[in-house]
């Protein structure tokens, strides 16, 4: 089972723990100081170049330095005055980043990071997940729930609960992932007589989170053998932000694949408690694909600056646009925020 931090007394605050995991013996940010609402207003900063078949990296760059919590903090150079890592930082350099794209004077700039990836997702993965490193860098032999209290982790991770029930016995079986980011479905079986009919997916097209029949060995005393049985997925902790990738890609589908995607979305629905106040999430970037592949096409983004205004971000262009026009884009990755 999961434990909720909120149950001990001298934690407030929530972390969440796999089975097994001991509360964590470190707290390596404080949670307090998480901050989702801009500490800075203004409006969108400067465009990146594109220095030759980077556009999938300008696209990941700019939607991460829009996201709020992650941008006060690289903001604050809080990171910087306390990295004593050796070489290579991913924290260092999105904090440079970000501090030169939103204070630059100049209508574009050069990116900070570098990548090999030439899918979005993949980058981004790559991105969030070496910030993660660059946090334990100062910290040797850290138990698993402390590393879960980084400030990347606290904003973008989450765990899932794959619940198993035996159709034959009725046993419930639960597991736990944790998330930095989840993959979407669009082709599932639900909504392929809809793509037909009118090339549209409704929202969401929850491919992970959502109930399946199996065949699973069932290991309990009174069947221990292989038996139908419903698998479902559901989140079991959210994020901060909230980040989906709409898995397009897929050579059964025709493309362009229409999927409707709104402005404001409600989580609980979705939670292992499904019952409870609703979990509320703004959507605050789009990262959009245009071509066949994701080894070709372009991608570029549209993104909420800090003064509540959208703007397409195109490699070096940065033109203002309206809601309307971001909600009606062939997404790849969505960003929501709590």
């Amino acid at each position: 089972m999961l434990i909720e931090r909120s149950e001990i007394p001298e934690l407030p605050f929530v972390f969440i723990i796999a089975e097994g995991m001991a509360p964590p013996k470190r707290i390596l940010f404080p949670p307090e100081k998480i901050s989702m609402v801009w500490q800075q207003r203004q409006s969108a900063g400067a465009g990146l170049f594109n220095v030759g078949n980077t556009c999938f990296l300008n696209a990941v760059l700019q939607c991460l330095t829009y996201t709020p919590p992650l941008a006060n903090y690289l903001l604050s150079r809080e990171h910087s005055k306390a990295c004593h890592q050796q070489g290579f930082c991913m924290l260092c350099i999105m904090e440079a980043h970000v501090n030169k794209v939103l204070h630059s004077p100049v209508s574009a700039i050069l990116p900070s990071a570098l990548g090999r990836e030439e899918d979005a997702h993949d980058f981004l993965s790559c991105t969030v997940n070496a910030m993660q490193r660059a946090c334990l860098s100062a910290s040797n032999d850290l138990d698993l729930s402390s590393q879960s209290t980084t400030i990347v982790s606290q904003i973008f991770g989450g765990f899932l609960r794959s619940r198993v029930t035996c159709f034959s016995c009725k046993a419930i079986s639960d597991s736990y992932e944790a998330f930095l980011d989840i993959p979407l479905d669009i082709k599932v079986r639900s909504f392929a007589q809809k793509l037909c009919e009118s090339g549209e997916v409704a929202w969401p097209p929850w491919g992970r989170i959502g109930c399946t029949s199996a065949l699973v060995l069932c290991l309990v005393s009174r069947c221990k053998k292989n038996v139908a049985a419903s698998k479902r997925f559901t989140v079991h902790c959210a994020p901060k932000v909230l980040t989906v990738c709409l898995k397009r890609f897929d050579s059964l589908l025709v493309s362009p694949q229409v999927v409707k995607y709104p402005e404001y979305l409600d989580l609980r629905p979705y939670m292992s408690q499904a019952e409870g106040e609703p979990l509320h999430y703004s959507l605050y970037a789009v990262l959009v694909h245009s071509g066949l592949t994701c080894q070709g096409g372009h991608y570029f983004c549209y993104t909420k600056a800090s003064n509540g205004l959208w703007y397409q971000m195109d490699d070096e262009s940065v033109e203002l646009r309206c809601l309307d026009t971001a909600l009606k884009q062939q997404a790849y990755l969505l960003f929501y925020a709590r």
